[in-house]
């Protein structure tokens, strides 16, 4: 799975991703950057589940 780092500026692979349900009842991915260590957080679609 990929992600937008903030940090690197750049999409990035996921290390230690974890899906994961927001609030509102969204499917969502977080983990760490697989080059800084920064947390990453993507949404996914509500197809996606």
């Amino acid at each position: 799975m990929e992600a937008y780092c903030v940090k690197c500026k750049a999409k990035v692979e996921v290390k230690d991703a974890k899906e994961v349900t927001m609030k509102n009842g969204r499917p969502a991915i977080s983990g760490v950057c697989s080059s800084c260590g920064t947390k990453v957080f993507k949404i996914k679609s509500k197809e996606d589940k």
